[in-house]
């Protein structure tokens, strides 16, 4: 175990050499039909479908989708909230051959054209919403685009139907033929399912490729951590989607997970806190999976002691780090504790686990999933492994693992050994906890020091006043770089100084960790699936600190 400390803390029926079940995706569908026909499989505002009701309009939708065009090496993008289309659609895509490609409803228009020829994307499907379809309309003449097909979302606009290049979403479903026969897949590791975009803090996104093998495999590495943990249930659970489908983490562990356990996915179009706290209570959800800032938004309405929480028995984080602050109140809020993991895009997106038998570590994102290798490399000399204990870059292998980015390689983001250099700087300790410190790219070069934001907003976040936080370097003549801190404030809370903050975090940080600059915000940025976002803080400074910019 001397490369692998992680197993001896492995809880009671998690293995680490488990073997990991990988398949084509669609089937994950059709063993939850086989198993479970008559259970519900969704329900959004109201109206539900079964799992046979759903793979029904799969099978239809998949014919559909076949006649107008989709087979091996067509790429389909979804743009879509969580509703019902999603899934059909993701389902139906796969089994008539094409690959997914996913599409924020809050992209830019140059991110989305960007997507689409990029990701070489013939065909998207999207709702005739105001929100969406003004958007991707004028696409079909402007880029690579051939076809919109477009669903009724009950809150129509007005679709252009006359154009040729329109197919209504209905009349895929309304296909009665022979039913579509999947793809025969030769290589389950080289056979892309999903091309999924990183955000990234700069420059244009990058496609990940995510394989059969890749996604399904790390629905097996959740399976085994959590169902065979005895913390999820077959058959039992209901789960609320508020995180967007079109996301990795929500896709995988969100809705993958969930139909493999034959889990009732009660899908929210759009994350707000009171409708979250009213689907819990009403339905009585029992799982939750979000990311921070959902956790703090819940925690901060005003009405959250109000909503009957009980029937709570599992919730999960992810996608950014936790604040301890944070995680502590919710718990106490639920009295059902929260699994943290890290993971990215390219990891499909697992990576650690958080075992809810062993007592939490405070700052840690848990232990390896099984069959994840992790290793620490020097952040200058990523070919040196440091020792436990030490700071480096995180660099993984595993099934997980994407094949690679499209038409991009990746030469640069490995190392010498195959290991994926993941960007983020962290450290194991001696039992094989990670902990996750921050961002290559972020961290803050103080005068010598090596300064890690996520440092400092830890010791933020325990000032009463602070709702949320972000921690960025900005140019100090002195010492180089100096930390500034975004702010915004909890409702009803007095206003707050850099000077009371500096004093409240002596004894919290270091001196060269001291913030030396603040911003009080009504809303601090976030990325399209809710996450703090700092690329565009970094780029309030840079045009501030350029000639003739403004000065705070």
């Amino acid at each position: 175990m001397g490369d692998q400390p992680w197993i001896k803390s492995y809880p009671e029926g998690v293995r680490y050499d488990r073997e990991l079940v990988q398949m084509p995706l669609w089937q994950i569908l059709d063993d939850a039909v086989a198993q479970w026909p008559d259970r519900p499989a969704i329900d959004c505002m109201g109206r539900k479908l079964t799992y046979r009701e759903l793979a029904n309009q799969v099978e239809r939708a998949a014919v559909g989708f076949r006649e107008i065009g989709v087979k091996p090496g067509v790429h389909v993008g979804l743009y879509l909230p969580n509703t019902p289309h999603y899934v059909v659609s993701f389902f139906a895509i796969l089994k008539a051959g094409g690959t997914v490609v996913n599409y924020s409803p809050l992209d830019a228009e140059k991110s989305l054209i960007h997507k689409i020829e990029d990701s070489e994307t013939d065909i998207m499907v999207t709702l005739d919403a105001k929100s969406l379809y003004p958007m991707m309309a004028p696409l079909l003449r402007r880029t690579r685009l051939r076809t919109l097909v477009v669903a009724a979302s009950g809150m129509p606009c007005e679709v252009a139907w006359g154009d040729d290049g329109h197919v209504r979403f209905e009349s895929l479903l309304a296909k009665d033929g022979p039913r579509v026969e999947p793809p025969a897949i030769a290589n389950l590791e080289e056979a892309v399912a999903v091309l999924q975009y990183t955000g990234g803090t700069s420059g244009l996104p990058k496609g990940a490729m995510l394989t059969h093998a890749n996604v399904s495999a790390a629905c097996s590495q959740y399976w085994e951590t959590h169902a065979g943990a005895g913390i999820l249930h077959e058959s039992e659970e209901r789960i609320l989607a508020a995180l967007p489908l079109f996301h990795i983490y929500a896709l995988t562990v969100t809705m993958l997970m969930a139909i493999r356990l034959g889990a009732e996915m009660v899908l929210m179009p759009r994350f707000e806190a009171e409708t979250a706290l009213r689907e819990i209570a009403s339905k009585k959800i029992t799982a939750f999976l979000g990311v921070p800032t959902m956790y703090s938004a819940i925690l901060n309405h005003p009405k959250v002691a109000d909503y009957d929480l009980s029937s709570i028995r599992f919730c999960g984080s992810g996608g950014a780090p936790l604040p301890l602050e944070v995680k502590q109140r919710f718990e106490r809020l639920v009295a059902c504790p929260i699994c943290e993991g890290w993971g990215m895009t390219e990891t499909s997106p697992t990576g650690t686990f958080s075992p809810v038998s062993i007592r939490h570590r405070p700052g840690s994102c848990g232990l390896p999933m099984p069959g994840v290798r992790i290793e620490f490399r020097d952040v200058n000399d990523p070919s040196k492994r440091v020792a436990l204990g030490e700071r480096g870059e995180i660099c993984v292998a595993g099934p997980n693992v994407m094949k690679g980015y499209w038409k991009g390689g990746v030469a640069s983001e490995r190392t010498s050994d195959g290991l994926f250099r993941t960007g983020d700087v962290g450290y194991m300790d001696d039992d094989g906890f990670v902990y996750i410190v921050d961002r290559t790219k972020d961290m803050i070069l103080c005068g010598g020091f090596n300064v890690y934001p996520r440092t400092i907003e830890e010791a933020i976040y325990e000032h009463p006043a602070v709702a949320e936080v972000s921690v960025i370097g900005i140019h100090d003549e002195y010492r180089g770089q100096a930390p500034k801190a975004f702010i915004s404030l909890k409702p009803g809370t007095p206003g707050l100084t850099l000077e009371e903050l500096k004093g409240f975090l002596e004894g919290r940080l270091g001196k060269h960790e001291m913030v030396q600059a603040m911003d009080i915000r009504a809303d601090l940025p976030k990325t399209l699936v809710g996450k703090l976002s700092k690329k565009e803080l970094y780029q309030e400074e840079a045009a501030k600190a350029a000639p003739g910019g403004a000065t705070r």
